[in-house]
């Protein structure tokens, strides 16, 4: 590899490394946010409250992101009642339409997640919350939620790694990330195999750093103690 073609790219690279930092962490919040009633509401014992956000996961899970980014990118504009609507603004960017796309992707595997870290509860802590005295809103916020939120921290840490890779699908709507980036300057380069090396070792970095922060904040909360027990 050209030293000097690296440096001289090296900008190019860090601001498409910092758009897919963008995209991967509002999705992941923000699909962790809206995760939260669905996990819920799949762990409810009523098929009423259950149907509607397993119908949701079932197909954000059963159907590949790049076609849910399309759906949305180039088949949301086909609709004039679309256009026509405050979300336009919105949907004509193919910035907002990664993130909206891989907000609710993500959510769905959040959901799940949260859904099994509800039902590994143990039953007795559940029951000792109600024989305090404690309502099921109570229970669930201040013993179920918390709980099982260590519970489920190691899955959603590989779901954040998973959506870090998953972000270079935002590449084929003209988003230039670090995927996009690293294809436009092997374009204009014609270094193909060392523009892409260069995304694949950014990518392992970002990576690096995010797996070390999670086991840090398992161990803040003593994840493997909880699940010990």
């Amino acid at each position: 590899m050209s030293w000097e073609l690296f440096i001289k790219w090296l900008p190019s690279f860090l601001e498409g490394a910092w758009l897919t930092l963008q995209l991967v962490g509002v999705s992941v919040v923000a699909g962790l946010i809206l995760a939260l009633p669905l996990g819920i509401a799949r762990s409810s014992r009523l098929l009423a409250v259950r149907a509607l956000p397993y119908g949701y996961i079932f197909f954000f899970r059963g159907t590949p992101l790049l076609v849910q980014l399309f759906l949305v990118y180039y088949g949301m504009a086909q609709f004039e009642v679309v256009r026509q609507s405050w979300m336009w603004p919105f949907l004509r960017d193919p910035y907002w339409c990664a993130i909206i796309t891989m907000t609710l992707h993500t959510a769905a595997y959040i959901a799940e997640i949260l859904r099994g870290a509800i039902q590994n509860v143990p039953a007795g802590e559940v029951e000792a919350a109600r024989a305090l005295g404690m309502s099921r809103s109570q229970a669930l916020r201040h013993i179920i939620l918390p709980r099982a939120t260590r519970i489920g921290l190691p899955a959603y840490s590989n779901e954040v790694i998973l959506m870090l890779k998953a972000s270079a699908l935002a590449s084929t709507i003209t988003l230039l990330e670090l995927t996009g980036m690293a294809r436009k300057i092997a374009a204009r380069t014609y270094q193909h195999e060392e523009m892409f090396l260069t995304a694949g070792l950014i990518y392992l970095i970002i990576a690096f750093v995010l797996m070390q922060g999670f086991k840090l904040l398992e161990r803040w909360l003593r994840v493997d103690a909880c699940q010990g027990r």
